[in-house]
Parts: C-alpha cells; sequence; structure tokens
C-alpha cells in the first residue's frame, strides 16, 4: 500500500516516507473553509494558503499587499475545513525579510492563531537566520527559490529564473543550506526541468515544483487557476482542469433570466 493511502493524518514525516518510496506529492492552494473541505475530502496531500490570495482573492496585481492578519484570516478558515492534509501557510512579504525576531513573531502568531502546521518562506541564504530563529521554536519550514513573486519588483518580470549558470549555481546552493539548515522541504518554481531534477536528485527533503518539470517530488498549482476561475493567467506549466468560470458565468445567467421571469421560485420552492 502507499503512503499516501495508510496515513490518517499527512505530516512532515509522512513527505518524506513518500520522497523515499517515490510516491508523488499532490499539493494545490486554498484560501477558504468551503474549498479546503473540498480539496482534503479528495485526498490532496498537501493544502498551501498560499499569498497568491493577493491575486485571485483580492485582486491585487503582485503578491505584495496581501498582509499577515489577511494571511491568517484565510489560513484559519482552511484549517477548520482540513482533516488530513498538511496545512502550510505563506509568510507574506515583509513579515520576515531582514529580521529573524519579527519573522519567529510571525510565524507564531500563524500557528497559534490559525491552528496551521507550517509556514512557506522565499528565498535563500539571505533569510536563513530567519528560517533558523522559526525552526529553533519547533515550527516547520517550508522553502520557496526560483521565481518569487514577493520579489517581483526587484526582477521585474516573471520569466524562467535559473536559466543561466551563475543564477542556476546559487539555486543549488542556496537548496542545500535550506535543507542544512533544517527546512522539511522546498517549492521550485518556474526553473528548467533539468535543474529542479538535479535539485530534487541530490537533496533528502522533498521538492514541489510549480513549472519545473516531472522529476521532482511533487507538484503544486493555484487552485483558481487549474479551476479555470482565473483565466487572465495562462504559463505553459498550467493545466486546467475544468472551466469554471464558463460554468458560474452560465449558472448566474440562468438565475438571472428565472428571477427576471418570475420562473424561480416556483411553488415547490415556497413555504
Amino acid at each position: 500500500m502507499s503512503v499516501h493511502s495508510q496515513v490518517r493524518r499527512v505530516t512532515t514525516h509522512v513527505l518524506h516516507e513518500m520522497k523515499l518510496r517515490g510516491e508523488k506529492i499532490a499539493m494545490l492552494t486554498a484560501y477558504d473553509y468551503s474549498m479546503a473541505r473540498i480539496l482534503d475530502g479528495a485526498g490532496i496531500d498537501v493544502i498551501l494558503v498560499g499569498d497568491s490570495a493577493s491575486n485571485v482573492m483580492a485582486g491585487h496585481e503582485t503578491t505584495v499587499p496581501i498582509t499577515l492578519n489577511e494571511m491568517i484570516y484565510h489560513a484559519a478558515g482552511v484549517v477548520r475545513g482540513v482533516k488530513r492534509a498538511l496545512v502550510v501557510v505563506d509568510l507574506p512579504f515583509g513579515t520576515y525579510q531582514g529580521n529573524s525576531k519579527e519573522a519567529l513573531a510571525s510565524a507564531i502568531r500563524i500557528l497559534k492563531e490559525t491552528g496551521a502546521h507550517a509556514v512557506k518562506m522565499e528565498g535563500g541564504r539571505e533569510i536563513l537566520e530567519s528560517v533558523s530563529r522559526i525552526l529553533s521554536a519547533g515550527i516547520p519550514v517550508m522553502g520557496h527559490l526560483g521565481l518569487t513573486p514577493q520579489s517581483i519588483h526587484k526582477f521585474g518580470t516573471y520569466v524562467v529564473r535559473a536559466q543561466e549558470q551563475d543564477e542556476a549555481r546559487k539555486l543549488v546552493e542556496d537548496a542545500h543550506l535550506l535543507e542544512k539548515t533544517g527546512v522539511f522541504g522546498i517549492v521550485l518554481e518556474k526553473i528548467p526541468a533539468k535543474l529542479a531534477e538535479e535539485v530534487s536528485t541530490s537533496l533528502r527533503i522533498p521538492i514541489i515544483g510549480i513549472g519545473a518539470g516531472p522529476d521532482v517530488d511533487g507538484q503544486v498549482l493555484v487552485l483558481h487557476d487549474m479551476l479555470g476561475i482565473t483565466q487572465e493567467f495562462s504559463p505553459r506549466f498550467l493545466r486546467r482542469y475544468h472551466n469554471l468560470n464558463q460554468e458560474i458565468h452560465g449558472a448566474v445567467e440562468n438565475y438571472i433570466v428565472d428571477v427576471k421571469r418570475k420562473d424561480f421560485p416556483n411553488e415547490r420552492e415556497q413555504y
């Protein structure tokens, strides 16, 4: 039997066992109770309460504006809908960069106020002090390398990262540093597939890809993208499993027609 099918609760240890057995890890984002309950019931391994909520829930152009309080609000709802999946919460921009004490305080707030199981942080060597301080409190940390959306104003573009030799070398070094510091896993976003494979095979911890090819230990997508709720975002790595935008649009149009025609509610739909 697979590790996935045996466990009642996914933990960081379970993810490590899945990597050892070659079982792929399935991860999706969620931002509210109802969606989290559906994902958890379907058997998802990891739910990421992503700072992508800034885009898909609040309508911002980047992930930068979302606050710690807003992340806590979203995460608390998600945790209430979950019985099995591991819940990881993004530390938002400005809550950990350059100040390890603030980083620890932010992580503690997330775990205490939401009941989540771990936090995720973007960056390598430059955030190691914050990672180490959070880990010292017993809070699991997931890393994030490659395209790091919180640094979009630094990069100025969402193009594939680590294509040049120097940046690729730094990414590999950062991945090893994060593992040595104690993170339980790393997300690699929008990097060449061969580089992602190199990282995954050289590290003991699980590597989750998004736009990083098939030869990593698992995959993550933004829920609203893979369900087709958002339509404007169409990178090569995105596979849409549904077109909820079209379905919801059609359902609302039908509702409007029924209301206007006085067809809703009918005799069976009243008291």
